[in-house]
């Protein structure tokens, strides 16, 4: 059965490819606007010889992962508050209802001003983006936490933390895995845009300084390396969940 989803997917990749490469190198479309795989593979090999393409790598990746850190962290925490404490709820609600309402990607030039072009502004970006799906699904799942589950935790302990612990964060839980993974999704894009400006590295910088000197084989080489470690995350991270609670199959 493993080796049947592996064909699935890699059938479909290959048929991909070909199809590609055949438009490319037939002339079928202008093969210096879309260079074929096999270019794009070759200027891949040469940037991680080089050593420049792990550097772009390393720097991008730390910044979606702590950024994804602070913003889930944050997401979850609050959701928790707003699901379960009503004067938390109708204090916060409708302020964070207004932010989740703004483009992250349109407050980058705000972000530049205020806080500059260095790492700050790019961790903030992306925490800022990835705060809003984890508060709000974190907060649906608090907030519809079966009563009987209250009202049989009532009897059986009157310790607020084990109840928060023991009933209100694992109840929880499937809407904050799906609010992370949307979150993953949102990092990556997010890591892309702050990387535009002010950046020395990374692989939004890569495929920006690619884009002026007309190098399309790199700026499609960083997009695939970036499209690659997003959907690689959120598969290790779904398998990490399923791991750690078993009795979450279907994530």
């Amino acid at each position: 059965m493993e080796n049947l989803r592996g064909l699935y997917l890699i059938i479909p990749l290959l048929a991909f490819a070909l199809i590609w490469q055949l438009a490319s190198t037939s002339g079928a479309v202008n093969g210096t606007l879309f260079p074929p795989p096999t270019e794009v593979f070759s200027s891949l090999l040469t940037l991680a010889a080089s050593g420049e393409l792990f550097t772009h790598i390393n720097t991008s990746l730390w910044r979606v992962f702590l950024g994804l850190f602070l913003g889930g962290s944050l997401g979850i925490l609050i959701g928790i508050l707003t699901g379960r404490v009503r004067i938390v709820n109708i204090s916060l609600n409708p302020i964070l209802q207004v932010f989740r309402s703004f483009p992250p990607v349109a407050l980058i030039p705000f972000i530049i001003v205020w806080l500059g072009i260095g790492d700050t502004a790019k961790l903030f970006s992306i925490g800022f983006a990835v705060f809003f799906p984890v508060w709000i699904n974190t907060h649906v799942g608090a907030s519809r936490i079966p009563l009987n589950y209250l009202h049989a935790t009532a009897t059986l302990t009157k310790s607020r933390v084990k109840k928060w612990f023991k009933v209100i964060l694992p109840a929880s839980l499937p809407f904050i895995v799906v609010g992370l993974r949307t979150a993953i999704g949102i990092a990556f894009i997010m890591v892309f845009v702050s990387e535009l400006a002010g950046a020395s590295s990374g692989l939004g910088y890569l495929i920006s300084v690619s884009q002026a000197a007309y190098r399309m084989d790199l700026m499609m080489a960083g997009l695939i390396v970036l499209g690659f470690f997003g959907a690689f995350t959120d598969y290790a991270f779904v398998k990490l969940v399923r791991r750690i609670f078993p009795w979450m199959e279907k994530v």
